[in-house]
């Protein structure tokens, strides 16, 4: 089973401790403060960016009643299964991890950004402002996840037994997981999250909208959301735009078939070469032959 992360937009308040977390284990620097309210909220900055992993949405949305309330979003890397990211990339600068993190290669990239055309979240991004620009983008922190070692002091002392263990499992964890101080963020097993997830909209129907986005959004994700209204009013591109097929599953009968296409492509035009250069052949020999 590969690793997950179920977010509980219920849960959360806003206070973006992810997106701090997150800029501090990734050693991202500030955007500044520069709130965006126009589109009825106050989220800083606007959008992801090579500068910006993880991002919490102010979202201001209508509810039964005819009422406005605010719905709070994080948004991140969604970690497909089959990501359409690693398919696009023709250097294998980007792959799935077996945790189930999809990251990336810098010393193998070169800079084509196919897949930030190939992204159907649109979250690759690319250092624009920069002489030598990379991709950027949440890659789960997935050395956090599989450090085999763990934490074995804290404040320069040694720590043991439970304190050690209760360490090492915050430490196994994203950095954005670690820091959310309401429990909305929650890393797992895949499989035990999304049934968690539907059971948590069994217990609480009125509080959740019926849907789990990310079980089978391209092909599913490991990253999972629930929330209380449907996810395009969150910015959320809708299931019958991304489809719940992988992306390269559309290609992949197309690309198996390049290499026969290729040879038989190769055996036609040297086919057509032999042709040419016999009939050339023969009309110089008659032209001989009659001279």
């Amino acid at each position: 089973m590969s690793k997950g992360m179920l977010i509980d937009t219920t849960m959360c308040i806003g206070c973006r401790a992810c997106q701090v977390s997150c800029k501090r284990q990734n050693h991202l620097p500030a955007e500044g403060l520069d709130f965006h309210a126009e589109c009825g909220g106050y989220q800083s900055p606007a959008t992801m960016s090579g500068k910006t992993f993880s991002l919490v949405t102010f979202n201001e949305v209508e509810d039964d009643n005819g009422d406005f309330k605010w719905v709070f979003a994080k948004r991140q890397c969604m970690h497909c299964i089959d990501p359409a990211c690693q398919s696009a990339c023709i250097v294998g600068a980007l792959h799935r991890d077996e945790s189930g993190a999809v990251i990336y290669d810098k010393d193998k990239c070169i800079g084509c950004r196919y897949c930030m055309l190939a992204c159907p979240f649109s979250v690759p991004k690319f250092e624009w402002e920069k002489t030598i620009p990379y991709i950027r983008k949440c890659t789960m922190c997935f050395e956090r996840i599989n450090n085999a070692e763990g934490c074995t002091e804290l404040n320069d002392q040694p720590l043991e037994g439970d304190a050690r263990e209760r360490i090492e499992a915050g430490s196994r964890q994203p950095a954005c997981v670690k820091g959310c101080p309401t429990g909305a963020l929650k890393f797992g097993e895949r499989d035990e999250l999304l049934r968690e997830a539907h059971q948590r909209i069994a217990d609480n129907p009125g509080r959740y909208h019926d849907h789990v986005y990310g079980e089978h959004e391209a092909g599913g994700t490991s990253v999972m959301y629930l929330s209380s209204v449907p996810f395009e009013q969150l910015g959320f591109p809708s299931t019958e735009r991304v489809g719940t097929l992988a992306y390269p599953s559309y290609t992949h009968v197309a690309t198996k078939g390049v290499p026969y296409i290729v040879l038989g492509v190769g055996a036609l035009l040297s086919g057509l070469y032999w042709l040419s250069d016999r009939r050339q052949k023969v009309a110089a020999a008659e032209a001989k032959r009659e001279g």
